[in-house]
């Protein structure tokens, strides 16, 4: 028996999980920590190092108070992350200001300058992140810091992603050159790729701004995957987390993709990890560019395939701005919402409030909701909301099968499929395919599985997941609904690309209102 310890932060909270090896979970604790923002400048979103390493240190030692756990009994601790969150650091990787959160969304000039100089210059890279660079991811965000902080450039000594500062700070390396990262976080955020030596070039960079000169040498340090160590557990981490000195500490990850590894995911599964906003995890031995498709990736989801990437940018958060206008939580709007019929609402949403992050990668788009009479309601919103997540979700499903990325099963893992039932049945009729759903939430649990084979318990990723992973059970579709939701799903398919694509060819959208009236009358009928 092994026991190790699972870390997952998230945009509000870190989560600890001691996972056994032979019992899996047997307990998990989390803490808190706020996200500033700016009422005069909505896209900034940012979080101090220093409040989340607070959190770790009092969820750590919650849980080993709450299963009577010794602390020097863990075997090992691996922690996964939001991302792309950045954060620029010192002399001893001391942050020099706050983490760009991956909900930032201040550096669209810089995404689109990057974006821009990619194609001109033809570079390799932005193919595989889908032919567009995003406000989101690394480079952006540290451009726009460059820029807006000049007197803090001479200072600076690299950029770190959260999981590979995290790391960095438990294992006490203070060096650039003792320093482990992420081919997880890199890949998918920064152009990362061993196809082109790694990183981008030093003129293209160079091309984009002059600001990058050096840069590509001070993002420096070892490059892994997960199956390799950051290193060990430093004297006085273990003494503030009331845990054993030099346990191993391995290569962290971003929380979807760790998540997906959680949910028992395997070639041919495509893992919805559903929340705030969705991460759409795939792996593949073998995988090729898929346009619009954010992040194709050589070890990223597991060490030994291709790791893909997609999501949609805002899905609970959505469910929750429409129950805020109507004073209510999503749990109150949603009730009664399980007798719903497909369409009855008779309305049609797009999903786009906070812009569109597969396929057409764009963030200047904006919620859409069509069909709205007289009597429409909020919950009528909701859940047009949650079939509208769905529709998009089979959008890029769609689009990763039609580039090689087999899918023979879906899983909605997250926190929202745990508590909405409604959103799974809807998945399940939409996609028509059978939705698998964890019978309880897998979230660290994956850091447990890498936790477990750095501890030596398991020998791969497979063997740890037969022993620790959650059941599976099954949410079948309805052939009725299946039919109607084809109906809708094509209404939908024609509005996503006809809205959200710049200089789009004309497309006859005049029988939408008429059919989305008609659908909607004969599910109240």
């Amino acid at each position: 028996m092994t026991i190790v310890a699972g870390v997952d932060f998230g945009t509000l909270s870190v989560r600890v999980t001691l996972v056994d090896s032979q019992k899996g979970p047997i307990g998990t604790a989390s803490a808190s920590y706020p996200l500033h923002r700016k009422r005069e400048d909505p896209d900034h979103a940012t979080q101090s190092h220093f409040d989340q390493m607070n959190a770790l240190t009092q969820a750590t030692r919650d849980v080993l108070q709450q299963t009577g756990t010794p602390g020097s009994t863990v075997a090992a601790i691996a922690l996964d992350t939001t991302g792309s969150s950045v954060i620029p650091v010192g002399t001893g990787l001391q942050p020099l200001d706050e983490y760009y959160l991956w909900c930032d969304h201040r550096a669209h000039k810089e995404a689109q300058e990057i974006t821009s100089k990619a194609h001109e210059l033809g570079f390799e890279g932005i193919q595989w992140c889908g032919g567009t660079y995003s406000h989101e991811w690394g480079f952006s965000k540290l451009l726009h810091w460059l820029r807006h902080n000049p007197e803090k450039r001479d200072q600076f000594v690299t950029a770190l992603e959260h999981c590979d500062m995290v790391a960095a700070t438990l294992c006490g390396i203070t060096e650039l050159s003792q320093l482990k990262r992420s081919v997880c976080a890199m890949g998918h955020k920064w152009m990362w790729n061993p196809k082109w030596d790694g990183l981008p070039p030093e003129e293209f960079l160079v091309a984009v701004d002059p600001l990058f000169k050096g840069i590509r040498a001070k993002l420096g340090g070892e490059y892994l995957t997960s199956d390799h160590l950051a290193g060990h557990l430093s004297e006085k981490w273990a003494a503030e987390l009331g845990l054993k000195a030099g346990i191993p500490i391995p290569v962290g990850a971003f929380d979807a993709h760790w998540d997906a590894i959680g949910s028992n995911c395997k070639e041919g599964d495509a893992v919805n990890v559903v929340g705030t906003s969705t991460c759409i995890i795939a792996m593949a031995k073998k995988a090729e560019l898929v346009p619009g498709v954010c992040g194709v990736v050589p070890g990223s989801v597991h060490p030994q395939y291709t790791g893909i990437e997609a999501g949609l940018s805002a899905v609970g958060d959505i469910f929750d701005v429409i129950a805020k206008r109507a004073g209510k939580s999503v749990a109150e709007l949603s009730q009664g919402l399980d007798s719903w019929k497909p369409g009855q609402s008779g309305l049609l949403r797009l999903t786009w409030d906070n812009g569109d992050r597969t396929v057409l990668v764009n963030p200047e788009l904006g919620g859409v909701t069509l069909g709205w009479n007289m009597v429409s309601t909020a919950q009528d919103e909701l859940f047009a909301a949650i079939e509208g997540t769905a529709f998009h979700t089979r959008i890029i499903l769609e689009r990763m099968a039609e580039h090689g990325v087999r899918i023979d099963r879906v899983v909605n893992a997250g926190g929202i499929p745990q508590k909405n039932e409604v959103l799974n049945r809807i998945y399940a009729n939409v996609l028509n395919k059978p939705i698998l759903v964890p019978s309880g939430i897998p979230t660290s649990l994956g850091s447990g599985i890498f936790a477990l084979l750095a501890a030596g318990a398991y020998k791969s990723i497979e063997e740890a997941q037969a022993a620790v992973c959650l059941p599976l059970r099954t949410v079948k579709p309805e052939p009725e609904a299946v039919k109607t939701y084809e109906q809708l799903y094509q209404l939908y398919r024609s509005v996503y690309f006809a809205l959200g694509t710049r200089n789009a060819a004309p497309v006859a959208l005049g029988a939408v209102l008429p059919e989305l009236r008609k659908i909607a009358a004969a599910a109240r009928g």
